[in-house]
């Protein structure tokens, strides 16, 4: 259990934390997490509602002189995007990740954190468990599966909220409030090639020590991308015979490692241990990335491999397709408009999928780069497959929550917070299309390299955020 008698601050947001954390609640293993959110309701005696895709939506009466004030809907998503470090033996299925305090910051041990958002849960439950906290009714949205593709928010049926106002808790920077956001979606390309020998001798080529982060938030920071490395890689190598190849965890994280077993008899020859053989891929990347590592080494094991031929068309379309920022938006000084990410690459027996994530604060923009992908998968003799698609969240030019908030900010800080749209995807947009006249405003404490193993959460900028959410609650 935590130690927080000198975290200076409400004992029972980190206690809520600590309990969430305590679930395994990765993307597409919401059930239990989804449970916990039911009981916690019905322990209380407050109204709860449970649907098909893990969706809870909790809901808490104003509190006494707060009747006539407009109802607010307080949004977070309970899965988390699961990563661990090669010693860590933890079953994340099963699970959940065991958080400590170094000092300002909360970590998990060997695995990612879950803040993004398991502190947006946890800041939502404090205030549904508050006794003494003037507020107007509350409408607790709790939403599965959003790392995965928005998929939660997208099956809501919100027929069942009332309110017009939606504070979001899913940003990872104190002080700054989104007001907007780019839409995007998931592409699948399937190679469906057959795999037409069987050979014993293999070589393994591994990319490792790459920095990740996400594929919204830190796109912009140029970062390598491990499944783009290992194409590049083994597109210096002749005679490539593909027998698996997989990288990274989710396509909204930038994959941090990727590796390859083949077959090629012409590297036979010339390998192995050739000081310096990926030297030039390791010199071009060290700047953004120092501790990146590319290295081949002969592995024994039986298995089929693709042809020659086919294995060529995986690795073409590996090395064509498009990754990082492709444009900047020319309205907002600094935003990236369009970008892509390859974020997961997996083998089967029957073939091999990649998929990638796809954003654009433009609808025609994110269309012309499908078309683009879907096209480059057609000349690699590939299966093109959208999912999960979701619409940009439009900048509200009048928004009366966000100039309360504002207030509000300047009053306790003295100072403006930042206003901004972001490329990142946010279920915003998806609320925006669902309930008419929604106004909304994103915001959380400062959280870093969410998404990976790094990941770590600010308690001081959780406690000034719960101080600020609950003078909102008071003054809306």
């Amino acid at each position: 259990m935590l130690d927080i008698k000198d975290f200076n601050a409400d004992e029972k947001v980190y206690r809520f934390f600590e309990l969430i954390s305590s679930v395994a609640r990765g993307s597409g293993n919401t059930a239990n997490i989804a449970g916990l959110l039911v009981s916690f309701a019905k322990e209380r005696g407050l109204y709860s509602y449970r649907d098909a895709s893990d969706n809870v939506i909790i809901k808490k009466p104003a509190t006494a002189g707060y009747e006539s004030h407009p109802a607010l809907i307080l949004q977070s998503h309970t899965d988390m995007v699961l990563d661990k470090t090669a010693d860590c033996t933890k079953d994340l299925e099963k699970e959940g990740v065991e958080i400590y305090r170094d000092g300002d910051f909360l970590r998990a041990r060997g695995t990612t954190l879950g803040a993004d958002d398991g502190i947006g849960v946890a800041l939502t439950l404090a205030v549904l468990d508050s006794k003494d906290l003037p507020h107007p009714a509350i409408e607790a949205v709790f939403t599965s599966n959003e790392e995965t593709g928005l998929i939660g928010a997208t099956n809501l049926d919100a027929s069942n909220l009332t309110a017009k106002l939606m504070i979001n808790l899913d940003s990872d920077e104190e002080g700054v409030f989104t007001v907007g956001c780019a839409g995007g979606g998931r592409i699948d390309i399937r190679f469906d090639f057959d795999k037409t020998e069987e050979t014993d001798f293999f070589y393994k080529l591994t990319v490792s020590g790459l920095k990740g982060g996400h594929s919204g938030a830190e796109i912009h920071k140029n970062r390598a991308n491990a499944i783009k490395v290992l194409a590049e890689a083994l597109a210096t190598l002749p005679n490539v015979k593909i027998a698996e190849i997989n990288g990274g965890n989710a396509d909204n994280a930038i994959p941090r490692s990727a590796e390859c077993c083949f077959a090629s008899d012409t590297i036979y020859k010339n390998y192995p241990g050739k000081e310096g053989l990926f030297s030039f891929i390791t010199e071009k990347y060290s700047k953004i990335e120092p501790d990146i590592c590319v290295k081949i080494e002969k592995v024994i094991k039986e298995a089929r491999v693709f042809s020659v031929s086919d294995s060529a068309e995986i690795i073409r379309y590996l090395t064509e397709t498009p990754y990082g920022v492709l444009e900047m938006s020319g309205e907002v000084d600094g935003l990236v408009e369009t970008s892509a990410n390859p974020g997961i690459i997996m083998s089967d027996g029957n073939g091999v999928t990649v998929t990638t994530s796809v954003r654009s604060a433009k609808n025609a923009k994110k269309e012309e780069l499908c078309g683009k992908i879907n096209e480059l998968s057609r000349l690699r003799g590939a299966k093109y497959s959208l999912r999960s698609p979701y619409p940009a969240w439009e900048y509200k030019k009048d928004s009366v929550l966000r100039e309360k908030m504002r207030n509000v900010y300047f009053d306790m800080y003295k100072k403006e917070p930042q206003i901004l749209i972001i490329h990142a995807g946010l279920e915003c947009g998806i609320f925006s299309n669902k309930i008419d006249g929604l106004d909304c405003v994103s915001m959380g404490p400062d959280n870093f390299d969410i998404h990976t193993t790094e990941e770590r959460l600010s308690i001081s900028s959780v406690n000034r955020v719960w101080e600020y959410l609950k003078k909102v609650l008071k003054e809306i």
